[in-house]
């Protein structure tokens, strides 16, 4: 296998895994797939930017809190590529899950992410993920629970 093929085979895989698990209230396996070394960002669907390894841990804890019940995600891929030490993904995330305590529903994202390879393991250094412009129900969902959180703190 080349290094895209390997790449992929691994990446996907816990992406997918890591996401699912998100969707079901528990961010750890997310967490730990991103680099400890700066910059870290993330563009999310449901709160302001992040920046460092820190605030982008704590976004991906806050939305896994309000997420339940959540179905395996599958990761459409539609573009990727690796040159040497960066990697990258683009495609689409399909699931479901529960928001904030509702009932599970479709919760469907475009999602861009960049990697880097660090002791031979590649690293997330930045997620940008939104619902496109037809939006989505789950994630309109979302962003009022994490506004209603918000304004509780």
């Amino acid at each position: 296998m080349n290094d895209l093929e390997v790449f992929l085979a691994d990446t996907v895989r816990r992406h997918a895994t890591a996401t699912t698990a998100v969707r079901n209230g528990d961010a750890t396996s997310l967490i730990a797939m991103l680099s400890m070394h700066d910059p870290v960002t993330l563009f999310p669907a449901s709160q302001t930017s992040k920046l460092g390894w820190a605030e982008v841990g704590e976004a991906f804890g806050r939305v896994a809190s309000l997420y339940s019940d959540g179905s395996p995600v599958e990761f459409e891929v539609l573009a990727s590529g690796v040159s040497r030490d960066l990697a990258y993904l683009v495609g689409f995330e399909r699931g479901s899950a529960a928001v904030a305590g509702g009932s599970p529903e479709p919760l469907n994202l475009r999602v861009t992410q960049i990697y880097r390879r660090e002791d031979g393991e590649w690293k997330l250094v930045h997620r940008h993920g939104d619902p496109g412009a037809g939006g989505d129900a789950g994630v309109d969902h979302l962003r009022a629970a994490m506004h209603d959180r918000a304004g509780a703190e």
